[in-house]
């Protein structure tokens, strides 16, 4: 389950679990034993990426929405944006 010391440790798995009834398998990669820097990590790069590509749309840069579900439409938004462009260069 990952060291206790983590922030994405602890009742997220229980919650995922529950939520998508074992459809979706969440991983938690560790640090390694003794890293002090910069060391890239089996799939973290990928989730670190996507929040650098999101990060690059204004509505998404702050958290303006009051509802999660408008948050969530405007991620989708911007993903499917991304996608067209990779797909379809200008």
């Amino acid at each position: 389950m990952g060291r206790p010391s983590q922030g994405y440790s602890g009742q997220l798995i229980e919650w995922v679990m529950r939520l998508f009834d074992s459809r979706v398998r969440l991983e938690i990669v560790p640090k390694l034993e003794g890293q002090h820097t910069f060391t890239v990590l089996r799939w973290r790069w990928i989730v670190e990426r996507t929040f650098g590509w999101l990060g690059r749309f204004r509505r998404l840069s702050k958290d303006y929405e009051a509802l999660p579900q408008t948050g969530e439409s405007w991620i989708r938004v911007a993903m499917t944006s991304l996608m067209l462009r990779r797909l379809a260069p200008s």
